[in-house]
Formats: C-alpha cells, structure tokens, sequence
C-alpha cells in the first residue's frame, strides 16, 4: 500500500514563488491520460506545498473544477473554448502570455506540449511524447505540421523540459538536439484507490452493469481508440481466441478517437458482437470497478509516451500483458507477459497464457505489485515542485 498522503509544507525554500499551471489543453473526457496526469499531480502539489501561490488557467469547458480547493491555489477561467484548438492555441499565445505578466508570474508550468512563446517569468513544459516524430503516418499533413511547430517552440524556449519516461527522453535528445541539464524525466503516479481495488468492496459489479457490461470473465483494454493503440491487432488476436471456444468478453474503455469507427467495423465483420463491448469513455469510479472485476488487462499499443493502464493495473493486482516497446518494459519488465506488436500470434498466445497460467498469473501479479510502489503522485509533484522552482526567473 502507499504510504498516507498527508500535507507538508515544502521547506528550505528562498521565498514564496508565483507559479502559472497552463490547463488551457484540457477538456473534460475529451483529453485522455494527459487530464489524469495533471488532476492527480494538482492534487498532489495541493498536498505537499501550502507555501507557494499557484494560479490555474483553464478554459471555458473545464472552468474552476480543476483547481484544487486549498488557500494557495487560484482558478483563472478565460472565455476560450478548449475544444476550438485554433482559437486555444491563440488565446494561449497572446492572451495568456498576457495574464502571466498581469500574475507577476514566477514560473508557467505547461503540461500539455504547448506553452506561449513569452511569458513573464521562467517556463517549464511537459512533452509527454514524440509521437508526430516517430510515427508520422498517424497524423495528416497540417496536424502534423502543427505538432512539429508547437513542440519545437516548446522545447526552443522553455527553460525546463519534463518528460514522462526515458525512452521519451532519449528521442527528445536525439531529435531536437535538447541540453541534457534542461531535461528532467518524472513518470506518473498511480491514484491509492488502485491499490488493494481486488479488495475493495466500494467497486461492486454493480458498476458493471452501469457501464453496459454483462456479467461474464472479461478482458480489459484502455486507451483512445487511435490507430497507434494497436486495435485491428487486439480484435484479430481476441477473434482466434473466440473460435478456439474461449468464453471470456473483451471489454475496451476508452474516448472516441481516429479509429473508433474502423473499431467498430472490424468488430461486425469478425462477428464479434457480442462478445465485444465498446463502451467508450468512463468516470473514474467506473473504471476501477473495471479493472478490479477484469481478469487481465490487454495493452497492445505500438507506441506510448508512458502507459498509464499499464501501471495502474499493476497497482491493482491484475495480470498485465502488453506490446513489447521500451515505456511498458519501464513501467512492467517482469511483471507482465510482453509480444511483439506486430505479432498477432504472439498476442494470441500471451492472451492465452494470462488466462490459463495460474501460477505464472500469481508470479507477475506479485512482480506488479512490487513495482507499482514507485508510481506516487507525491513523489511526481515533488520532483515537478523542484523543476518549477529551477526554472523559476526571480
């Protein structure tokens, strides 16, 4: 179990800073793992530091909410729509450029790749991954563009850059030329409800059934439904596993991305139907009564910045398999049964094995549970704090 997060007051500190947190990205449901991350590490520097002031900037969708509620934090609402990427990407340039000067900003923290190109104060931005980079062809010309601009402006000019794993480190070496001491890896936490979720009686199968999920032994898989998760793969390897009379489900939660109706598709021409449950987007709460009732989660992306699911089911005591790419060998070596991406075979048989195996299944849940102590909120916000304050101009 993790230990108590109780609050500290973060000490040795030269004076109080003034620190921006740029949230103008997220939209509530619409952003995946990156709106985990930041809720989870607002929270957790809630927790750890009353000193400091920090001022959250969000847009009109997320509005206050993100804002933890603590005498040191401050919602700023702007009128942007987050969900009209042009006019976000604009308002952040100008406009919140603009409000950290108003601010007398310390630092901006940007979590989400993009950040203004001035800004009053230090800056210290997240790129979570180099996906545009590494695998272009999931991208069309003038998003792909975009991406290119936005994140080299970024690592251009931010004084820090955080990055989620090491692998995502070593392309951001090799690509953009970064100093290596402007760099910092922290990888994400897990939240404490994951750990001991098998006994957990507030996460019945009730929630299940909320969610649209018939009372049967089920696979998991989440992620966005892109096509760099690797879906066409999962459904092809989960329908041999049908017609060797396999009985479990496969259940696969999710927002609605590029590939839900190719997804969607490859489910009917399979005949899938139903033994295949796409249910979309869920709460927080919903997903835990997931995992906990699943019998092993299935993460067969072809690239991944860090691999939230992966670390959370191993947090919560379910079996795990998973592509063999160099994040998930991070987060799970030894804890999980890796194939190879491109192999539906070799899926297959992980798949099968996960199932059957019990004593192998015992073995890396025991593994799982192991590493997953090193996934703590506190400590990310921690470390985060320590960036901030680097890259703070006084």
């Amino acid at each position: 179990m993790l230990p108590d997060h109780t609050r500290k007051t973060v000490s040795n500190m030269p004076a109080r800073r003034r620190i921006g947190v740029n949230a103008l990205y997220l939209i509530p449901g619409g952003v995946g793992g990156t709106e985990i991350y930041l809720r989870n590490l607002l929270a957790a520097l809630a927790q750890i530091d009353d000193r400091n002031e920090y001022f959250v900037f969000s847009n009109r969708e997320t509005g206050p909410d993100l804002c933890p509620i603590a005498l040191n934090f401050h919602p700023v609402v702007s009128r942007v729509p987050g969900s009209v990427r042009p006019a976000r990407l604009l308002w952040e340039q100008f406009g919140l450029g603009w409000q950290t000067v108003s601010h007398r900003l310390d630092v901006l923290f940007c979590p989400g790749f993009s950040s203004p190109l001035f800004c009053h104060g230090g800056k210290a931005t997240v790129i979570h991954d180099l996906q545009h980079k590494r695998q272009p062809q999931n991208f069309g010309w003038m998003e792909r563009q975009a991406w290119n601009l936005i994140v080299w402006l970024s690592v251009r000019f931010s004084d820090r850059i955080i990055t989620v794993s090491e692998n995502s480190r070593r392309d951001l070496l090799e690509i953009y030329r970064l100093p290596s001491p402007r760099l910092r890896v922290i990888g994400h936490g897990v939240e404490p409800e994951f750990f001991g979720l098998r006994r957990n009686r507030a996460y019945s199968s009730s929630l299940l059934r909320d969610a649209g999920v018939p009372s049967c032994r089920y696979l998991l898989a989440v992620s966005t439904l892109h096509a760099h998760k690797n879906w066409a793969r999962l459904l092809e390897a989960f329908h041999r596993l049908v017609k060797a009379g396999r009985s479990e489900h496969l259940v696969i939660v999710g927002l609605r991305g590029k590939a839900w109706n190719d997804v969607g598709r490859q489910i009917s021409e399979l005949g899938l139907t139903g033994s295949v449950h796409m249910i979309g987007w869920q709460p927080r709460k919903a997903l835990l009564g997931l995992y906990k009732h699943a019998e092993a989660l299935v993460f067969p992306s072809t690239f991944e910045g860090f691999g939230m699911p992966v670390a959370e089911a191993l947090a919560a005591e379910i079996p795990v398999v998973c592509s063999d790419i160099p994040p998930l060998r991070e987060i799970a070596d030894g804890a999980a049964l890796f194939f190879h991406p491109e192999s539906v075979d070799d899926l297959a048989e992980q798949m099968q094995q996960i199932l059957d195996n019990t004593a192998r299944r015992e073995r890396l849940i025991a593994r799982g549970k192991e590493l997953a102590t090193r996934f703590s909120w506190s400590r990310a916000a921690e470390e985060t704090l320590a960036v901030l304050l680097e890259a703070a101009r006084y």
